[in-house]
C-alpha cells in the first residue's frame, strides 16, 4: 500500500527553520558626531581689554577646530564726548552751541576710535592669525551693550558665542557664578551656547589680583575720605575762670 520515498542523490537535507544563521545586516558608513569638515560660524566678543585676549588665546588652543570661520564681535558704546546719540544725557545750551560748532571735529574723533579699535582688534586677533583660522572684525555701535550683542549673534546666525568673564562688566559675584553683568545677560539671553571664559587670577598667570586689591585699597580710602568725621566736644570756660587760669 504505502510507498518508501528514497531520498534522491542530489536533494538536500532538510534544516529546521529555527536554527538557521540570520542574515546579514547592512553595512552602513559611520559618520562622526562632528566631522572634521564641520563649517561652525562662532563669535569672540571682544572689548579691546586684557580679558577679551585671553579669551581669544583661550578659543584657539581650547574651543575652535578646523572649518571653524570666527567673528571677532565688538560692540563700540557710544560716548557723551561726541555723536549725536548721547542717551539719557541732556547737554546745557553752551555744550550744544560748542557741539554743533564742532561738529567736525567729532566725526574726526570718530573716525581716529574707529582706527584704534580697528588696530587693537587686530592685535587681539593674532592668535587666529598664527593658527590659521579664518575670521573678520564686526564693529558696532550702541548705548546697550549686553542687549546689542545678543541682537547681533541672531542677525549673523551664529553657533556660540565665546567672552570673557571680568572684561564685560566688572563686577564679580554675579550668583556667586563670578560673571559679569554682560555675560550674565548674554547667558540667559542669546539664542546660541554662550562660553564664558574665566581670566585666571594672579596664582594662575601672575597678573590682575595685585591691581584689583591695589584699586580696592584706594577705593576703601575714598569712601573713608567721605564719611563723616564726629565732632569733638568743645569745653566752654566763663572769663573769669580764664583769668585765674592765666594768673595761676
Amino acid at each position: 500500500m504505502g510507498k518508501a520515498i528514497a531520498d534522491s542523490p542530489n536533494s538536500s537535507p532538510l534544516m529546521n527553520p529555527s536554527v538557521l544563521p540570520p542574515p546579514p545586516l547592512p553595512s552602513l558608513p559611520i559618520q562622526p558626531t562632528f566631522p572634521a569638515a564641520a563649517h561652525r560660524r562662532l563669535a569672540i566678543a571682544i572689548d579691546l581689554s586684557d580679558e577679551s585676549a585671553y579669551a581669544v588665546r583661550w578659543a584657539v588652543q581650547n574651543y575652535l577646530r578646523a572649518g571653524d570661520a570666527v567673528v571677532l564681535l565688538h560692540v563700540r558704546p557710544t560716548s557723551v564726548l561726541y555723536g549725536a546719540d548721547w542717551g539719557s544725557i541732556t547737554p546745557n545750551s553752551k555744550n550744544k552751541c560748542e557741539n554743533d560748532s564742532n561738529n567736525g571735529s567729532q566725526q574726526e574723533i570718530d573716525k581716529e576710535l574707529s582706527i584704534l579699535t580697528t588696530r587693537k582688534a587686530n592685535t587681539l586677533a593674532q592668535p587666529l592669525v598664527d593658527a590659521k583660522i579664518p575670521f573678520k572684525i564686526h564693529v558696532v555701535k550702541d548705548r546697550d551693550m549686553k542687549e546689542r550683542l545678543c541682537l547681533e549673534v541672531e542677525r549673523l546666525g551664529l553657533s556660540a558665542v565665546i567672552m570673557g568673564s571680568r572684561g564685560f562688566g566688572g563686577t564679580r559675584g554675579r550668583l556667586g557664578l563670578g560673571l559679569g553683568s554682560v555675560s550674565y545677560y548674554c547667558v540667559n539671553h542669546c539664542i546660541c551656547p554662550v562660553v564664558v571664559v574665566r581670566y585666571p587670577d594672579e596664582d594662575e598667570s601672575g597678573i590682575g589680583r595685585a591691581e584689583r586689591v591695589t584699586k580696592k585699597k584706594i577705593v576703601d580710602e575714598d569712601i573713608q575720605l567721605l564719611l563723616p568725621v564726629p565732632e569733638e566736644e568743645v569745653e566752654y570756660q566763663d572769663a573769669e575762670e580764664e583769668e585765674h587760669n592765666a594768673d595761676a
